[in-house]
């Protein structure tokens, strides 16, 4: 539960997020039952699923169901509503053609703003949107999770992954697996398996840093300068 007038709509948000992914037949997501408001204070009910020890094909199935989920696609980056990125807004937009174009206007230069408001100041950002435009993979929009983390995934009662509190959209593949990479807690089977079934453009893995540049940005807006550091190597090496 939270502060209904805090975070508006959040849990709405939230509960389109995991109908999306679990109208992709992909992960496991658990079923949203309800969710509302009750004297400001808002809640979301989804299905409990237990956990049980992982099967030996976990990670290999984790890697196909991610493949199969990013498969899906639309015209347009983005989605119909904005939503959020841990407690910070997340804005989408159903025009955008451009991977690259999205990436740059939805997701770093809003991180970038509040940035500064936070205290924070970068220079040469122009060079770099120059930069990155020429190397983001001209690919189609997928369905993300958004926040793929190790805290977003479960084991299920099957011993299957499952995945909770996305961040969903349709952007550019790699941003999951960016992510997956930040904090670690994935087996290289994951990405392995993956690039198998749904495989990856050349040099993915040099593209990882620019793609974990937005989640920097959010823990740097959320959490301060611990994260200052690792955002400014970024810039440098992409600038």
């Amino acid at each position: 539960m939270n502060k209904a007038d805090s975070f508006p709509n959040m849990f709405e948000k939230e509960a389109l997020g995991l109908q999306k992914l679990k109208s992709s037949k992909a992960l496991r997501i658990p079923k949203v039952f309800s969710h509302g408001t009750i004297k400001n204070e808002a809640y979301l009910v989804l299905e409990y699923l237990p956990s049980t020890p992982r099967k030996e094909d976990f990670w290999s199935k984790f890697g196909e169901g991610l493949a199969k989920q990013h498969r899906v696609t639309q015209k347009t980056f983005g989605l119909e509503k904005d939503n959020y990125i841990g407690s910070l807004p997340q804005y989408n937009s159903c025009k955008i053609t451009d991977a690259a174009e999205f990436y740059i206007e939805k997701r770093l230069q809003p991180q970038f703003q509040l940035a500064a408001k936070n205290g924070f100041s970068f220079k040469n950002l122009e060079q770099f949107y120059k930069t990155i435009s020429e190397i983001i993979p001209k690919e189609k929009p997928s369905l993300i999770h958004g926040d793929l983390w190790n805290g977003n995934y479960l084991v299920d009662n099957y011993g299957d992954p499952a995945l909770i509190d996305p961040a969903v959209c349709f952007a550019p593949r790699e941003m999951d697996l960016a992510m997956m990479k930040l904090f670690g807690g994935f087996s290289a089977e994951v990405f392995q398996v993956y690039e198998e079934v749904f495989p990856l453009e050349n040099n993915w893995n040099e593209r990882i840093p620019l793609w974990q540049l937005y989640y920097l940005l959010v823990h740097l807006n959320l959490f301060g300068s611990g994260y200052l550091a690792s955002v400014e190597s970024i810039l440098k090496k992409f600038s």
